[in-house]
């Protein structure tokens, strides 16, 4: 299941990471990836001195955000990392790695998910494309807004031909590792939220313990 998560982060957060975009030190995208042969494109230095600043905006954006939380049922996040693709640069079909390694740490993805921070009338290209059976779909979102998916799917960013696609990219562990268990949970919670309101309190709340023993039963914790 695909999520798009409108205005993921605020226009003031989106005009600061498009200036840390702009005047930050970026390295070749292969640092993180030195095997891969389909890998073109940049990403910030963590060394350099915004890319804290940048992972902080991009955390507290996804902490925030009740979307994300409801359907993501986040555990642990690779820290935020801004992305830059200009002409010619592109990133061919993969899967995202099974298991990822975040300083001391070894993180699952679960989840996969992309943030988009430039207009996407001002390049060509660069639609994040995702394989569901024999179809593709293609993805290409507004500033502050963020994709959420499955990590095991093949997916690819087309080549940019024209302009520069700037995104930033997270892997997340979720409490739910099934995706097929974490919609089912997703679909209770949106069916609570939409009709609550108009059911019999007791109803409401057997919905809710449902919900709230699915939870207990499939979370890996």
């Amino acid at each position: 299941m695909f999520r798009m998560i409108r205005g993921l982060l605020a226009p003031d957060e989106v005009r600061a990471l498009l200036e840390i975009a702009r005047t930050a030190k970026f390295q070749d995208g292969k640092i993180s990836n030195p095997n891969t042969s389909v890998k073109d494109n940049l990403q910030l230095d963590a060394g350099d001195a915004q890319y804290q600043r940048s992972v902080q905006i991009m955390g507290a954006a996804y902490a925030r955000s009740e979307e994300f939380q409801n359907f993501a049922f986040p555990r642990v996040m690779c820290p935020p990392m801004l992305c830059k693709y200009d002409p010619g640069h592109h990133y061919g079909p993969h899967p995202d790695r099974g298991i990822i390694t975040v300083g001391q740490m070894k993180l699952r993805s679960d989840v996969s998910s992309t943030i988009f921070l430039a207009e996407p009338d001002s390049y060509d290209g660069g639609e994040l494309s995702v394989q569901v059976g024999e179809r593709k779909i293609d993805f290409k979102g507004y500033p502050g807004d963020a994709i959420v998916y499955p990590s095991w799917t093949m997916h690819e960013v087309k080549e940019v031909t024209r302009g520069q696609r700037i995104v930033a990219i997270t892997f997340i562990q979720s409490f739910i590792p099934d995706h097929t268990k974490r919609e089912m949970l997703y679909e209770l919670g949106e069916v609570s939220a939409l009709e609550g309101n108009t059911m019999k309190f007791e109803n409401r709340s057997r919905l809710e313990m449902v919900r709230q023993n699915l939870v207990r039963m499939w979370s890996d914790c």
